[in-house]
């Protein structure tokens, strides 16, 4: 009998588990799947900027080749220029590495730094390729609660709670997936106080950083705290709808002399996969430099009033509030909506089952909300990458599911 090694029994991803199988089963069997479940732009027509694709096939042939394990100076240089823009002091191309997507980098990250029974704070609700990483680096994911009646903004007292000696990094996702919130500058410092106070690495998670609405604005954590070590993520996946690329990038901020050691092994790391996919680092300078974002093209037509995200946006908040018994607050930012379902009105028990039925009733797929890391199963993650016809017919056929559901 061949099994699975055992670290992976304390690894958990239930938003591509049990449910994807069951979508994959039912399409076998030649039925249509509406999927608003990922958040992956290109289907939904939400294509990459043409000189950012352009770029990449204009340099094919010179991404034949291995690249440097941090990835290709011009870009690194690119991302470095970027974050210096934005007030992060002091960095430079060689604290760059870029990554095949976020992911990569999360796993790396953490991979280089957790020893068992290691604790990260990670927000509750996740992410959860987070919660995942940190299990199968060794360690153990503390999560912190975000307050679903402030806007889900972390509970600081909270996070302050949660810090025991074991702990060694604190999780910042910001815009949060999968809420939609943006988080307070007083927030952010707030969170980074805790992480001051005891000397913790952040890992500041800012994929969504342009996806914002309503006047919202982003604070890039690593200005607010040039004294603390961090590592920013970010890459071309939402803001350039490039998320086939795998195109994303770490950024190494702060004071390193006391990090020396772990920025070795996250560089070791690197060097082990031997570099990242060469021929989407060729997207990364054009789309930071402002060429891969300009109108018609850029992610702000698609924000403002009028735009395709924001009206979606508008749209979905306002049909999922409508269904009875359920609520929702309103995203700020990222592509999702995360309704509550009132417990008196709807009593589910196991919201991954819940979710698997509206599947095979409704060929309907979307997120339950414990596979983000929420320990209670009265919400649930829907992607508003389609358009409002699309929509509209997916979220009827949610409540027409829900006026008649039990458990």
């Amino acid at each position: 009998m061949v099994s699975q090694a055992s670290r992976l029994q304390s690894v958990h991803y239930d938003i591509r588990g049990p449910v994807l199988r069951r979508t994959r089963e039912l399409e076998a069997e030649g039925h249509r799947i509406l999927k608003l479940n990922l958040g992956n732009p290109a289907p939904f027509g939400l294509t990459a900027p043409d000189p950012v694709v352009a770029e990449v096939v204009r340099n094919i042939r010179d991404a034949e080749g291995y690249s440097d394990a941090r990835g290709i100076q011009s870009a690194r240089e690119a991302v470095a220029s970027h974050y210096a823009a934005r007030g992060v002091a002091g960095v430079g191309a060689d604290d760059v590495y870029l990554g095949n997507g976020v992911s990569e980098l999360i796993v790396m990250s953490l991979q280089a730094l957790l020893n068992p029974d290691d604790e990260v704070l990670v927000p509750s609700p996740d992410y959860p390729l987070w919660t995942g990483a940190v299990s199968l680096s060794g360690g153990r994911a503390v999560h912190y609660r975000c307050d679903e009646q402030a806007g889900w903004q972390p509970d600081l007292d909270h996070v302050a709670d949660q810090v025991s000696p074991r702990t060694r990094a604190l999780v910042i996702i910001n815009p949060n997936n999968p809420t939609g919130a943006v988080y307070s500058r007083d927030t952010l410092l707030g969170l980074l106080e805790v992480a001051r106070r005891h000397r913790l690495l952040v890992l500041a998670d800012e994929i969504y950083d342009q996806i914002l609405y309503d006047g919202a604005v982003h604070e890039t954590a690593a200005t607010l705290a040039p004294d603390l070590l961090m590592l920013t993520m970010c890459g071309l996946s939402k803001t350039h709808r490039a998320a086939g690329f795998r195109s994303g990038w770490l950024v190494i901020s702060g004071p390193r002399d006391d990090a020396a050691d772990y920025l070795e092994g996250l560089e070791l790391l690197a060097n082990m996969r031997l570099c990242p996919n060469v021929p989407a680092q060729y997207a990364i300078e054009t789309a930071l430099s402002g060429r891969g974002g300009s109108e018609p093209d850029g992610i702000a037509a698609l924000l403002r009033p009028g735009g395709r995200l924001r009206e979606q946006r508008d749209f979905a908040w306002q049909q999922v509030s409508e269904i009875p018994g359920a609520d929702c607050v309103r995203p700020a930012g990222a592509l999702y909506v995360f309704p509550r379902l009132d417990p008196e009105v709807h009593k589910i028990r196991d919201d991954q089952q819940f979710v698997i039925d509206l599947l095979e009733r409704q060929h309907l797929l979307i997120t339950h909300g414990t596979g983000f890391n929420l320990p209670t199963t009265d919400h649930f993650r829907l992607v508003f990458l389609a358009g409002v016809d699309v929509l509209g017919d997916a979220i009827g056929r949610l409540a027409e599911f829900l006026s008649g559901y039990h458990q």
